[in-house]
């Protein structure tokens, strides 16, 4: 109802064009007759394939108006015949487009119908109005279903299964229910009745592993792939070694990232630094697998446009496109590269780093932001003080509890039992090492003992180590200013 009043607020000012842009179009025609039947004016509809027709509970049409599929002599009429009344042209974007005698037309329909309860309404999916119709018109966008209203629609959904099922039970439990409402925020009706009829359609059930095929759905209906990706896998902290003081930071703060925070500020983000290939990149998964929430990963390589203006604009639309995701994780993997200030783009560097600073402090959803970063010295000072990230966490290299812990997920992922292997030898053999070099070890062994027809065993891991130099050696001087700034500003995530 608050649509219809809000809509009609903008008919009875008078204004002459008015813009809805939206996927839901029989909801949008819904809505537009409940506004033409509170002020008793007759609702038109206008498509290419029946041309202008009568749509609301007023008058009725004509026949010869009926014909008028032409989008020329449709506007030709609307200037000079037309009964004062609502006309919404569906999917007419095409037509504004290298056409300057239906913009003309537009404007001289505005200009005829000043100060009467007539309207264009042009409803797309998505529609730029020319410059010379913008200051004519508004923009009007349909409220999305709120949480209970979403529950609503999962309830009518799992009662029209039930009744094309011999009265058989969806079955679900609050914590998925709970959860698949919150990852259903951001669509339209249409499309949440969508997803959850394909999630109980197979199965008569709604659980915890339709979430991510709800999820991927969902990004995909919103049309955000390119710089914004929707990351599939997720992972575990099973498969997340050590990193108990960032498990630990995480856990206390799911519940309220995920529900009520009452007077608790949510948790906004954090930012990862590190050696490389010590987990960081894993722990951002792992944030999104715990909370079960979506994973986005903003590519800041394809964030960049020659033309001036766009990769900004690439930048807001892809925090806005997160923000209906919500609630998310956002995940900016080795953020310096897209924001470091000491090239020959550092003008364009700055635009791009005041446009993320801005939404991180002024973003109004859930999207908690995992940033990670190789290098922390190549990032703004203005980006990593106190209060733009909750926590800084420095990565460092694994102890030797977590190495026996690495080898043993490696082990274990690839069938191996760790069991049969000397796990504590093995760690000490590999002190200085990452997680990354420490998978690539196993790997190399299995690789050599299917070259040599022979089996993988503790010596054949202990081979590779010894034929490994790790990153510790080769960049021992980087890492060791790393550790040193990283004591004096982060938290180490052990």
């Amino acid at each position: 109802m608050q649509d219809a009043n809000d809509l009609g607020l903008v008919i009875d000012a008078h204004i002459s064009l008015v813009v809805l842009e939206t996927h839901d179009e029989r909801r949008a025609i819904d809505l537009l007759q409940r506004v033409a039947r509170q002020r008793d004016l007759p609702l038109f509809s206008w498509t290419v394939t029946d041309g202008l027709r009568n749509a609301g509970f007023g008058l009725q049409l004509q026949q010869s108006i009926a014909q008028h599929a032409e989008p020329e002599k449709m506007l030709e009429y609307l200037k000079n015949q037309a009964e004062p009344g609502i006309y919404c042209l569906c999917d007419f974007h095409p037509w504004l487009e290298d056409h300057p005698k239906n913009i003309r037309l537009l404007k001289d329909y505005c200009y005829r119908h000043s100060g009467l309860k007539s309207a264009v309404v042009l409803l797309s999916h998505r529609l730029t109005l020319p410059g010379e119709l913008s200051r004519l018109s508004a923009r009007f966008s349909m409220s999305l279903p709120s949480e209970e209203q979403i529950s609503t629609l999962v309830r009518e959904e799992a009662a029209n299964w039930s009744k094309r099922n011999n009265s058989r039970k969806v079955k679900t439990d609050n914590a998925t229910l709970k959860q698949l409402v919150a990852n259903l925020k951001g669509l339209t009706h249409s499309e949440v009745r969508r997803l959850v009829r394909g999630a109980i359609v197979d199965d008569g059930a709604i659980t915890e592993e339709d979430l991510p095929e709800i999820n991927k759905a969902k990004f995909q209906l919103m049309d955000m792939d390119g710089v914004l990706s929707y990351e599939y896998r997720t992972e575990k902290f099973s498969d997340v070694a050590g990193m108990n003081t960032l498990k630990e930071w995480l856990n206390k703060r799911r519940e309220v990232f995920l529900g009520d925070h009452g007077d608790v500020d949510p948790p906004r983000g954090i930012l990862l630094t590190g050696v490389q290939g010590g987990g960081k990149s894993l722990s951002a998964k792992a944030v999104a697998g715990v909370w079960g929430v979506p994973l986005l990963r903003l590519d800041m390589a394809a964030l960049y446009n020659k033309y001036h203006g766009e990769t900004e604009r690439n930048l807001r639309e892809s925090l806005a496109m997160a923000e209906r995701m919500s609630p998310c994780v956002l995940w900016i993997d080795e953020i310096e590269k897209g924001l470091a200030t000491d090239g020959s783009d550092s003008a364009l560097s700055q635009r791009v780093l005041g446009t993320l600073l801005t939404w991180m402090a002024e973003r109004s959803q859930p999207v908690f932001m995992v940033a990670t970063a190789n290098d922390i010295s190549k990032l703004p000072p203005e980006l990593v003080r106190k209060g733009r990230f909750d926590e800084l966490f420095f990565v460092d290299l694994p102890d030797l509890a977590t190495r026996c812990d690495i080898f043993r997920i490696h082990l274990d992922k690839r069938s191996l039992s760790s069991n049969d292997f000397d796990l504590q030898q093995l760690a000490q053999a590999s002190e200085g090492f990452s997680g990354a070099e420490i998978e690539q070890v196993v790997v190399a062994t299995l690789y050599s003992a299917k070259a040599g027809n022979s089996e993988p065993v503790t010596a054949a891991v202990l081979n590779e180590i010894h034929n490994t130099a790790p990153l510790s050696q080769v960049m021992a001087e980087r890492i060791a200013a790393l550790r040193a700034w990283a004591s004096e500003r982060g938290v180490v995530a052990v």
